[in-house]
């Protein structure tokens, strides 16, 4: 099942994603410019492979909801990240409003 919703993070909107897979979840919180997601997602491949796509994104684990997912340290950023001020440890809220 896949659900989808718009949520405010200070006035500012972003798509929030839940996809229930069997024995997993992928979560990830959007806008136009970048994202957060579960720890399914592989930042050393963004930061390697596909480098040049310049992908704005950050990484928490052990998130099992959107919103433990919006409120948990990222666990790892991408470098394109990194430009934005977005650091490892920053709250998911944090981050995606570095991405607006």
């Amino acid at each position: 099942m896949i659900d989808t919703k718009s949520i405010l993070i200070d006035g500012k909107s972003f798509q929030a994603v839940t996809v229930r897979l069997p024995k997993t979840t992928l979560l990830t919180v959007s806008n136009d410019r970048g994202y957060i997601m579960c720890g399914a997602l592989d930042v050393g491949l963004l930061n390697s492979v596909l480098a040049d796509r310049k992908i704005i994104a950050g990484r928490a684990v052990g998130v099992k909801t959107i919103e433990q997912l919006l409120a948990a340290p990222l666990e790892s950023v991408t470098l394109e990240a990194e430009t934005l001020g977005i650091k490892a440890g920053m709250k998911g809220t944090e981050a995606l409003l570095k991405m607006t």
